[in-house]
């Protein structure tokens, strides 16, 4: 995956700071932001949408504390990476960032080139996370992060429960799900779900992405390979 799909927010009020670390991720192809102090730095993460965030601490309207607080107490940054930049190098205050959900803890003055592989390293995991969450078979992508299937280029859209059923089915491509499978991992239930409500649901998907599942009479349901 290309580094130009990683998006990352400098938050800091020292401009010259801000200019040499967007410079050398411009540089490594990272598209970047810049916010100069927190609340910008809280707006900029709703509109922009960075995958890492680059905060300082010492920051005035908000300090760094108080939007990561902010950050946390929202799910849509829930893997968004945070890596604290500051000048404070006391234990307490680096205790308190990793509690509150910081990913690292950076003290300046800053490597530019030391920074650029640790955020190498951790988008490295983000990409790692991200491949085991999508299904590739065909022409078939089920994204399981983003709750998105694609078949032969197009977006499908499935409710729940029938996403729930096709990526089941695709996790093991000729394998055969049993009733009582698909009840317990798409249902979440010990009963028994009846094959007419199974059927239906397998039926709406057939609809959506041509043949790719099958009814094993008095089996079970499986992925064509």
């Amino acid at each position: 995956m290309s580094d130009m799909r990683y998006r990352i927010l400098v938050a800091d009020d020292e401009e010259d700071i801000v200019k040499i670390i967007r410079f050398n991720l411009n540089l490594e192809g990272y598209t970047t932001e810049e916010a100069g102090d927190g609340e910008k730095a809280l707006e900029m993460a709703g509109t922009f949408r960075p995958d890492l965030i680059l905060l300082d601490i010492n920051m005035p309207r908000k300090n760094g504390m108080e939007v990561l607080k902010e950050l946390r107490k929202n799910s849509l940054f829930d893997k968004t990476l945070v890596l604290f930049l500051t000048a404070l190098n006391d234990d307490q205050t680096e205790m308190e960032g990793f509690n509150l959900g910081a990913d690292d803890y950076i003290v300046k003055p800053i490597k530019p080139k030391v920074l650029i592989s640790r955020i190498k390293s951790f988008l490295r995991r983000i990409n790692n996370e991200e491949e085991k969450e999508i299904i590739r078979i065909n022409d078939l992508i089920i994204d399981k992060g983003k709750y998105m299937v694609i078949y032969k280029g197009n977006e499908i859209i499935l409710p729940r429960k029938e996403f729930e059923l096709l990526k089941l089915l695709a996790s093991r491509p000729g394998h055969i799900f049993t009733r009582q499978e698909i009840s317990y991992k798409v249902w979440k239930t010990d009963e028994i779900i009846d094959d007419g409500t199974i059927n239906v649901h397998i039926h709406k998907v057939r609809r959506k992405v041509g043949n790719l599942l099958s009814t094993i009479k008095g089996i079970g349901y499986r992925f064509n390979i």
